[in-house]
This record gives structure tokens, sequence and C-alpha cells, in this order.
């Protein structure tokens, strides 16, 4: 399993192209589940763990891996299910998720399968329970394939902070704005109600998109409505990488190649992170890339944008 990012090289190739791979996993039960291979930094045996007092219930404790430390979460257990029992068969991811590194603890790890992003698809509406922690389900095989919102578990376990600090200059953006917008788009509701409440405070006014391709639609629709440019209503767009049916890579591209799209402006905002996401930013033409969730970063990159327009 530790070779499994051999050929991250060649995987880069696949992003941009809205497509991405999965690494397929179990956890308590039979149901399989994937995890965007990009934000996998290793697979590897569940080590011995160190109990931890004062410990989060869903953190099975902390391993010591290539001299890191780093919290072992039970993804069964962060979802509503059972704790996966036998630690002597399981496996750790590990991942980097908002610019932290977390091992998941499953009870297996299968193959990573190449997908197109068209046709990883929303939860059904209207789920509870453990299908609350969906951010996506796609069908592999025959056979059903969830994808966790592993953001909201990371939220529920440690909180971010949401408010932006007060030696943060933000006194222009509302009046750079004016009566324009800022777009979000993000299929996690979680990561979306953080850049709200982040926002809210500074009295911008905003719009919520699930996807990237419910944001082109909604851009192209304000732009049947404007004169010249959908910049007349829309100040900027802040989105997300990973989406069903559009990643944010291919929304950018569309967006720059669209001539009532192309000056909007682009802040991918995003939990992947690394040298080859801001090649990526430069290649799709996206303006700036901010790691997910610094709200003082994510104010600076609004007004920054508004200023050079």
């Amino acid at each position: 399993m530790a070779s499994i990012l051999d050929s991250v090289n060649q995987r880069t190739q696949l992003v941009g192209q809205n497509r991405l791979e999965l690494l397929m996993f179990k956890l308590a039960g039979r149901q399989r589940y994937g995890i965007n291979v990009f934000k996998v930094r290793e697979v590897l045996q569940c080590p011995a763990l160190t109990a931890i007092p004062k410990r989060n219930k869903f953190v099975r404790g902390i391993a010591h891996i290539r001299g890191q430390t780093i919290s072992v979460i039970d993804l069964s257990l962060a979802t509503g299910g059972k704790p996966i029992e036998d630690l002597s068969t399981a496996f750790i991811i590990i991942a980097e998720y908002n610019r932290s590194v977390q091992g998941f603890l499953v009870s297996s790890v299968e193959r990573i399968i190449n997908i197109n992003w068209e046709a990883i698809m929303p939860p059904p509406k209207g789920t509870g329970g453990k299908q609350s922690y969906l951010t996506a389900v796609t069908e592999i095989d025959k056979e059903l394939v969830e994808i966790l919102d592993v953001e909201k578990i990371l939220e529920e376990i440690s909180p971010s902070p949401t408010t932006i600090s007060t030696t943060v200059d933000t006194a222009s953006i509302s009046s750079d704005l004016g009566d324009r917008l800022i777009l979000i788009a993000d299929d996690s509701a979680v990561a979306r109600n953080q850049v709200k409440r982040a926002l809210e405070g500074l009295g911008v006014k905003m719009h919520l998109v699930n996807n990237g391709r419910e944001a082109l639609q909604y851009l192209q629709q304000v732009a049947k409505e404007c004169s010249v440019s959908v910049t007349e209503k829309v100040g900027l767009l802040i989105s997300d990488i990973e989406m069903p049916e559009m990643d944010g890579y291919t929304l950018t591209a569309e967006i720059k190649l669209d001539p009532q799209l192309k000056n909007l402006h682009v802040i991918l905002h995003t939990s992947l992170s690394g040298v080859f996401n801001q090649q990526m930013v430069q290649k799709v033409g996206a303006n700036d890339f901010i790691a997910k969730f610094n709200p003082d970063e994510l104010a600076e990159s609004v007004q920054k944008w508004l200023h050079t327009e």
C-alpha cells in the first residue's frame, strides 16, 4: 500500500479533464467508500496506537509515523457506525485535509479506480443519519460507492474559527463590491457555511451553489441578463476543486473560455494542497488558490482581487 502514490505524476494529467482517481476502502461493514487519491499521502497497516487523555471519542489514539505524531480517527465511529474492532488487520489512510495531516482508520483498503467527475453525483436529498455524512455517491461494478464529507467529520472533531480577525482591513470589500455578489461553489455544506459565516459579517451579498455545474449554469444565466460581462452582477467566484458533476478546475477553464465570463476573478478554495495545485491554478487560469480554511486569508484574497479590477 505504501507504493499507492508512486504514479502521482501520471495522475496529475487527469486533473483539469474533469477526472479523478478514488482509493476504495471499507469501514465496519460491506459498504464501499472512496477518497480522492490526491489527498492521500500513504496507506499502511495500523501501527500500535497510543491512547491520549481527554481525546475526542472518534479518535482512537495517536500514531508515530516517520517522525510525525498523527491523530487516528475511526471513520466508522465518526459517521455513526460501529467501531473498527480488530486493529491488527485494519489500515490507516494518511491524508492531508485543511492544512493538517490526519490518519483515518479503515477496516480494509481495496484498489484505485479512475472515474469522471460527471459520474460522481450528489447524495439523495432527504437522507439522514449516517447518510448525512455523504458528500457524493457513484456506482462502481454495479455497486454504490459513498464518498464521505470528511470536512464535516473534521469540523465536528475540531471546529475551525470562522471570524475574520480585527487586524485584517476589510473596510473596502463592501464598497468595492457595490451591488454585486460573491458566488460560492462547494459540495460540502460545512465548507459552504464556513465561507458564508466568514464573509457575512462584511455585509456582502452571496449566492451559494453545490457544485461546478450549478455554478456555471448560474453564471451563464446571469450573463444572458447582463449587457456586457457577468462581472456587472458577480464580483468574484470562490470555488472548491473537488465537486460532483464538474470539478473546480474544469469550471474555471470553462469560465475563462467564455467571452462573457472570462473577466470573472476565480479563487480556488480547497482542502487539496501542494505545489501541484499551484501549477493547475495557472494551467486553467484561476486567479488565486487558498488552502482551507483560514478566514483571514480568504478575506485578504477577496479584497486583493476586487482591488485589481
